[in-house]
């Protein structure tokens, strides 16, 4: 949808078929991963008029066996990377060109974000690039299954929340692939997380705000788990970072934590 800012916005809906506090996780996750320095698509809160719905065929949901329209009101908006006037974007990228990706050492920053939230799915991105550009910038979209979606849990897994394709992982050689965002996770200031969950709307988490204060509690506590899931996910059978320089495992903050 394009919006009064003259941008581009995929647009999710309230009453979408998983939960309405998808929505309040693509926003609080997003700015979580904003805040730390990663490549994310510009969030933001858009305000849908009923008239527009009905005016509009395609603003409908299709369910198993009905059709219903889309709730008016406050959705969540993802900018598109780059207008579709002005470049491309693909959601699907043939590993044989990830060397053409400018930024594919943010694949390890986002694991950082993913293990934090408790991604429940698979991690996903957007390969963009102006029309004139060679190379492509992926930036990291859809974090409505982060908190394990509508159940706002941290069911941790080593495979969940982690990129398809090993490919992105191949420049992980130790714990510093994860520097800086590792750090500003353990290091974040426990209001900064209380103050981006203050930005949700109240209808996404359904009024129930003693949930979202858990849920944020739940998140400070968890900075300094970080490590050892990512340490999961090294140690799965999947092998994720065939390049890991056992010479540099001093510097595992796992390890200094155990020693400390």
């Amino acid at each position: 949808m394009r919006c009064s800012d003259n941008h581009y916005y995929i647009v999710k809906f309230r009453n979408n078929p998983q939960h309405p506090r998808v929505l309040a996780n693509e926003l609080l996750a997003t700015l979580l991963a904003e805040l730390i320095g990663l490549p994310v698509p510009v969030p933001a809160v858009v305000e849908v008029g009923e008239l527009l719905i009905k005016r509009t065929p395609e603003l409908h949901i299709q369910l198993a066996h009905s059709t219903v329209p889309c709730q008016p009101g406050l959705q969540f908006g993802s900018r598109y990377a780059v207008s579709p006037l002005e470049g491309q974007v693909l959601d699907y990228f043939p590993m044989e060109m990830i060397h053409r990706v400018r930024n594919v050492d943010a694949f390890a920053g986002m694991l950082t974000v993913d293990k934090w939230t408790s991604n429940a799915d698979y991690r996903q991105a957007a390969f963009w690039k102006k029309s004139r550009q060679k190379n492509y910038t992926v930036a990291f979209i859809d974090q409505g299954n982060c908190f394990n979606a509508g159940e706002w849990a941290f069911p941790d897994h080593p495979l969940r929340g982690v990129y398809a394709q090993n490919d992105v992982y191949e420049g992980v050689r130790g714990w510093e692939a994860f520097e800086p965002w590792l750090s500003r996770i353990e290091n974040m200031d426990g209001s900064a997380v209380g103050s981006l969950a203050d930005e949700i709307p109240s209808e996404w988490y359904l009024g129930q705000r003693k949930d979202l204060e858990r849920l944020v509690r739940t998140l400070i506590e968890r900075r300094g788990l970080v490590p050892s899931l990512i340490e999961s996910f090294r140690m799965s059978s999947r092998n994720p970072f065939p390049n890991w320089q056992p010479a540099i495992e001093d510097s595992n903050p796992v390890s200094s934590a155990k020693t400390a």
